[in-house]
């Protein structure tokens, strides 16, 4: 059952030893007993969440890369609050997309690509999504773009054979009002457009068909019919989630702005095969040859990231349109956008392309939230708190005035947005795994992955792994290994992960915590009670 409120005042107190213990106080503030329920309505934020798909955190100027031309973006970030210390629980599109929808984490909804974390998202954990919340606390929901998993009526595996009758309507058709998908990419669906009686959202789509190109402009079109169509008594929560900036799925139209432009290239750039990666990863993961393949010289590296860039600047486009449309409508004041990405990519960095393992490329994100609600004095400003994608969901409701469900298993962070929680008791790390094997795929589309599962562990091929990362140390052990292999790095001196501190005796204290405080994370997370 969804507990809205109006306007909602929160306290938070925590501490445990292992972890930040949040707990709400909420009381209502009404201006009039005799407010009504238009009005009450017209209180509540309209919230606009937009989702890149394997954007790095550092392809923008906001965050120090001004060559990538993001201008829209950066202008939300310098009206808004952007995170420097901000990361994905899971770096893969699919479980990435779920954890932000539901508040989990991939050891707990094991929504993903390969046994046993391969099965479907349940109707009953979708209604404990943050979209299926709103809609019931009387939220206009609308999602455009790459929804990217399937939902069924029970959580079954292996998800994959269900593509030929898999109806994505008939799964999330009563909790989204508007829906533009036109590939369906891991759901299998295909595309799917509603309201069907919406002349001027199907018209959007039937030119061009599926193909690729200027898909990203198709979804700010899409984002603008969303808007056109909106009532102004209604508050509303869109979701778009955009193909970009996906390899080999550019915008054409946008990549010559970038063709001669010669891009700085991260320190930690490996030309070539990186021999001082562990060998499980090195022998296994399927990014280290993408990189050989892809990245390892500088022509290539300088290719794609121009593909990158032009990607991006088309994603910027659409920002900006939405943003005007919004002030031009009068909706800015009472509106909050967040933008994020599902996952990094390493494009070389650590000589690896893919994305998955614990490195900062893979697992830090970019994270802006603008609240229009915010006076412009205070506005911009930049935060060092640690959050979690799994933390996007029970915020995301907050800030609509609704208790976020139990089932969610991350922190509600608005109490660092608006600058009233007490850092010194605020989360002090924050929880990532990687549990995808790529050579788990085919075996789990054929139904037989739980055996091929243990097959690949016992044949010592598993790179499986999590760990922590705090504002000073990162942590993480390839835990299905024998013997187990760790990794440390001090954040603080070593950014770019090049020395690795497990071996040096002067840390053993901090390893041994870390260690500690992963393996009780891990076990709050797995045995958290899901109803």
């Amino acid at each position: 059952m969804v507990h809205y409120l109006p306007e909602v005042s929160r306290l938070f107190y925590c501490h445990s030893s292992s972890r930040v213990i949040h707990l709400f106080f909420a009381g209502v503030v009404l201006s009039s007993c005799s407010l009504s329920f238009a009005d009450e309505a017209a209180r509540r934020p309209n919230i606009v969440f937009l989702m890149t798909d394997d954007q790095r955190w550092d392809s923008f100027g906001c965050y120090g890369r001004p060559e990538f031309e993001t201008h829209h973006i950066d202008r939300l970030a310098e009206n808004g609050v952007i995170f420097d210390n901000a990361y994905y629980a899971v770096s893969i599109c699919m479980p990435s997309r779920v954890t932000m929808m539901t508040g989990r984490y991939l050891s707990s909804h094991r929504v993903g690509f390969t046994a046993p974390y391969d099965k479907t998202l349940s109707q009953n954990d979708f209604a404990n999504s943050y979209p299926a919340l709103l809609k019931q606390a009387g939220y206009r929901t609308g999602f455009i773009g790459k929804f990217g998993f399937s939902v069924t009526k029970d959580g079954e595996r292996p998800s994959y054979l269900k593509k030929n009758d898999y109806d994505i309507q008939k799964q999330v058709g009563d909790v989204f009002d508007f829906y533009a998908d036109e590939f369906g990419t891991h759901t299998y669906g295909g595309a799917a457009f509603w309201p069907a009686n919406d002349e001027g959202l199907q018209q959007i789509y039937s030119d061009g068909g599926r193909k690729m190109l200027a898909r990203t402009y198709r979804n700010g079109k899409a984002m603008m019919r969303f808007l056109d169509t909106q009532s102004k008594d209604q508050p509303f929560c869109l979701s778009v989630s955009f193909y970009a900036v996906k390899p080999g799925h550019f915008d054409s139209s946008d990549v010559g702005k970038f063709k001669s432009r010669q891009f700085s290239v991260p320190e930690n750039w490996v030309e070539g095969p990186n021999e001082r990666l562990p060998k499980v990863v090195a022998e296994n993961a399927r990014g280290y040859q993408m990189h050989i393949d892809r990245t390892s010289t500088p022509v290539q590296y300088q290719r794609l990231v121009r593909a990158f860039a032009a990607q991006g600047y088309s994603v910027d486009q659409q920002v900006g349109l939405l943003m005007d449309k919004l002030e031009r409508t009068g909706m800015l004041d009472n509106t909050i956008v967040i933008f994020t990405s599902d996952n990094g990519r390493f494009h070389g960095s650590h000589g690896l392309y893919d994305k998955a393992l614990l490195y900062e490329e893979s697992m830090k994100a970019p994270l802006i939230v603008f609240d229009g609600r915010t006076k412009a004095p205070e506005r911009g400003r930049r935060e060092r708190g640690l959050v979690s994608s799994v933390d996007m969901a029970p915020t995301i409701l907050s800030l609509a005035g609704i208790t976020p469900p139990a089932n969610m298993q991350g922190f509600d962070f608005t109490t660092v947005l608006n600058q009233t929680q007490d850092m010194s008791t605020w989360q002090d790390a924050v929880f990532m795994e990687n549990l995808f094997l790529v050579g788990m795929v085919n075996a789990s589309r054929k139904g037989d992955g739980v055996a091929a599962n243990q097959n690949l562990i016992k044949s010592n091929k598993s790179y499986r792994s999590h760990g922590v990362r705090t504002n000073r140390w990162k942590y993480f052990v390839y835990y299905e290994h024998d013997p187990v292999i760790e990794e440390l790095y001090d954040m603080s001196r070593d950014p770019l992960e090049r020395d690795n501190l497990v071996d040096n005796p002067e840390h053993a204290g901090v390893l041994n915590e870390l260690r500690q405080k992963t393996k009780a994370l891990y076990s709050e997370i797995v045995n958290h009670r899901i109803e």
